[in-house]
């Protein structure tokens, strides 16, 4: 076989002829070169994706990328076609469909594959396939994509071509380089933009960089001196602080430096040019002193709405009168779930999306951690539970005689055993994964969220005494400032504490926790937007921390909701947040009860009152919560009921077979199929089991499975059985046998053979089967004599002499499997 040596030198395998990246380097390049395309704009071996990561009990493991052999830019940022390369004796239309589909990602309308050969091109605008001579030139490229995208003159093809603004960076210093759909988002509304729409909406899921993507719209739009050679005069609108805050810290201070201003305290600056405000700043007064109308209504050429199906996606909200007062300037939505509804449509106000961007996509392509759920049922909650005949709460109070269920508790009832016990299976499950995995719990609300806090104290004493109050502490709206202190330490990846946040709804949205771990769901939900948001809370990946997937612990089926054919679908109805006058979260009503035929509660019109007890109490649209709070406006509180789990099923995520949703398999039905899919039978895999070589192959085949004998032993409980038992048990129902109960029945059954060797062997055999037992099927190989299990007895050579030779050990090994995997 030939080696590389040089640019234009062939490299060949015996069989193949020359190999792809020498066919790039021989021909490729060469013929690019010829077409006037320059080396900035070639960028080869061009990463789409990172791979979809694989989550195991205690390891990851991650596809290979998608990689584009060549992607030609005109500009910065602006990519017009990708190239497939084959070998030079693959007829190049192999690589048709492969390249189709990096085209359709990359939203490029031109794909070329070849050979060296010969080279063909895909034109997606007439969906004709050609075999051309040479690669077309850069301006002739450009040309037919200005046709394209309908870019006809030159100032509209100068606001698209603008670069990015390189200043924002990693944490690592390196360029926060956009991921190819945040690239696709950014160009798709900048080309808009050129075209002169005016309204524009992209649906990106929870923790895929919507922020940066607005950036570098406004970065492109400020390099390209837009509008009319000037720099553009930008709004960016939210209804929380942190929205405000952590876009301005993280990416418009560092890429436009004293551009940048906070609105706020009731004075209209002008002189910047990108400004960040929140709905209550700007309109407090809500009449005509409002900070807003000091504005002109033409001041703004553009405005970003943040999180966009909230505050001001009701036709009938006041925040939405901002909107509607900026109407001159160009209007782009964010977010990742729009809403429809009786008088709330996002789609109604911003349009069909320019973009979108699932969750199901971003797991795929290994940019969102996969999930894990355990569902967990309590026996209170799967029967119910009544009060004896005239029982009285803690407080001394009859409780009114009914079936209480999850819908009444922490609402209508408390059940104090019932947070204690779910804080004890929590306790547990941090034991056997991590104990300093930083982790969210959801509430009811307040209240419950201090007694779970309490539970969880109580529980973990002895790190509480090691890290005082912050290793679990309470997070929500009533806890004010110390409560925002708190969430700072949380969201902090350098911080260790606090590890435990319990929360009900302040930190279900807009929140960035790249390093958590566990999402715990004690409270019920139903709406599909707040239910998202609460799953995007984990969905970021940290690799610097080991982050790579998280695990939802669900109490009360709300997990249903990813069996819902609207879960990555089509649109929602309305969470709404209530804030207060600084854009932190005061409370949050539901609105997703009511059908579309059903009234709706409007966005009240008058001013709310402050009273000694504090702000009054939300709306409320539930009528369910209607009906419990007209009945009964106080919470029973009682104790001393017993609660347990009354068991828990494992379940894992897997892509729709058109790659579009995600579904919710349960783990045991999961190994079933594929376990089915290797078309052995029971004896055949068995036999397979029984052999070191085929052990390792069979291991192999499990592991491109994607299933993994860590988890198959906590699915089942058993960490004592042995992984070929546990499959055949998935797969066809067979009893479970333990390492220990094979181990004794080779030293009951074949004591014979045992018996057969000199007693320095016989004690090497049976620590084999000692450690067999007590480890697994990787102690009956030869390669396990080097542990220090092993170290009284000798190295492997030692051992090795006590069995006559090395070959002889090896096959005495051989049918010690045998014996330990015979048939039952």
């Amino acid at each position: 076989m030939s080696v590389v040596s040089s640019k234009n030198e062939v490299v060949t395998s015996r069989f193949q002829g020359p190999l792809e990246d020498e066919t790039c380097r021989r021909f490729v390049l060469p013929a690019l070169e010829r077409a006037g395309w320059q080396e900035d704009q070639i960028t080869g071996q061009y990463p789409i994706n990172r791979g979809r990561i694989r989550a195991t009990a205690r390891r990851h493991r991650q596809d290979k990328p998608l990689k584009a052999d060549y992607l030609l830019e005109y500009s910065d940022g602006l990519p017009l076609a990708v190239i497939e390369a084959k070998r030079s004796r693959r007829d190049p239309a192999d690589g048709f469909e492969q390249v189709k589909r990096y085209a359709e990602l990359l939203d490029v309308p031109f794909a070329y594959t070849t050979n060296g050969h010969q080279i063909f091109e895909l034109d997606a605008r007439t969906g004709h396939l050609n075999e051309i001579q040479e690669f077309p030139s850069p301006e002739e490229l450009w040309a037919r994509y200005r046709q394209d995208r309908d870019l006809t003159d030159d100032g509209q093809a100068t606001l698209a071509s603008a670069p990015f603004n390189s200043r924002s960076r990693n944490w690592d210093g390196s360029f926060k380089d956009p991921r190819y759909y945040q690239r696709v988002a950014i160009n798709r509304t900048v080309q808009a933009i050129a075209r002169g729409d005016t309204r524009m909406l992209l649906v990106l899921a929870t923790g895929t960089g919507k922020t940066l993507v607005a950036s570098q719209i406004v970065a492109k739009l400020w390099n390209a001196n837009w509008p009319r050679g000037r720099r553009p005069r930008v709004l960016y609108l939210a209804d929380r602080n942190i929205l405000i805050d952590q876009p301005k810290d993280d990416y418009f201070q560092p890429m436009f430096g004293e551009a940048v201003h906070k609105l706020g305290g009731g004075e209209a600056k002008t002189g910047r040019h990108i400004y960040l405000g929140l709905y209550q700043s700007l309109d407090s007064s809500r009449d005509e002193e409002s900070l807003y109308r000091q504005y002109e209504p033409g001041y703004f050429d553009l405005v970003i709405v943040d999180e966009c199906h909230r505050g001001s996606a009701s036709e009938n909200s006041h925040w939405r009168k901002v909107l509607e007062y900026f109407s001159p300037a160009v209007q782009i939505g964010l977010t990742a779930t729009p809403v429809i509804g009786k008088d709330t449509d996002t789609y109604g106000y911003f349009g069909e999306p320019l973009y979108e961007y699932t969750l199901a996509r971003g797991i795929d392509d290994g940019f969102l951690a996969p999930y894990r759920v355990r569902k967990v049922r309590l026996n209170v909650d799967m029967t119910g539970w009544r009060p004896d005949p005239g029982q009285a709460d803690l407080l001394g109070r009859e409780i009114p005689d009914k079936l209480y269920g999850p819908r009444e508790y922490e609402r209508v009832l408390a059940i104090l055993d019932r947070t204690e016990e779910a804080a004890r299976y929590l306790t547990d499950y941090l034991h056997r994964t991590g104990r300093m995995g930083k982790t969210i719990v959801f509430c009811a609300n307040t209240d419950h969220a201090f007694r779970m806090t309490k539970a969880l104290h109580n529980a973990n004493a002895d790190l509480v005494r090691r890290h005082g109050s912050t290793y679990a502490c309470r997070i929500t709206a009533a806890d004010g400032d110390a409560g925002r202190e708190r969430l700072d330490e949380f969201r902090q990846v350098d911080s260790d504490v606090p590890v435990i946040a319990v929360t009900s709804r302040l930190l279900s949205t807009g929140v960035d926790i790249p390093t958590l771990r566990n999402i715990v769901l004690f409270r019920v939900i139903r709406s599909m937007p707040e239910f998202k948001q609460i799953i995007g809370r984990g969905t970021r990946i940290f690799r610097e921390d080991g982050k790579l997937s998280f695990d939802i612990i669900d109490f009360v089926e709300a997990t249903r909701l990813f069996n819902d054919l609207e879960f990555d679908g089509p649109p929602m109805r309305v969470v709404r947040d209530e804030t207060d006058a600084e854009g932190n979260i005061a409370d949050t009503v539901n609105e997703d009860v009511p059908g579309d035929d059903e009234e709706m509660v409007a966005e009240p019109e008058g001013e709310y009152t402050q009273e000694d007890g504090g702000t009054l109490p939300p709306l409320v649209t539930d009528p369910d919560e209607v009906d419990d709070i007209l009945a009964n406006p106080r919470t029973f509180y009682v104790d001393g009921v017993q609660v347990t789990p009354w068991g828990s099923a494992l379940y894992v995520s897997e892509p729709s077979t058109d790659g579009t949703r995600l579904r919710l398999v349960e783990y045991e039905q999961f190994v079933r199929d594929r376990i089915l899919k290797l078309n052995l039978e029971p004896h055949q895999l068995l036999g397979e089991w029984a052999q070191a070589q085929g052990r390792r192959a069979l291991r192999e085949r499990l592991d491109e499975s994607h299933i993994a004998t860590e988890d198959l032993a906590e699915w089942a409980g058993r960490p004592d059985a042995d992984t070929i038992d546990l499959l055949m048990y998935l797969a066809w129902e067979l009893p479970l046998m333990s390492r220990s109960e094979r181990a004794r029945r080779v030293a009951v059954r074949h004591r014979d053979f045992l018996e057969s060797f000199a007693p320095e062997a016989r004690e090497v055999l049976d620590r084999v089967l000692e450690q067999y037992a007590e480890r697994g099927a990787e102690e009956l190989e030869i390669g396990a004599l080097r542990s220090n299990a092993y170290e009284d007895l000798g190295n492997v050579l030692e051992i090795s002499e006590r069995f006559g030779g090395r070959d002889r050990l090896r096959g005495v090994l051989d049918e010690l499997n045998a014996l330990v995997y015979e048939a039952s």
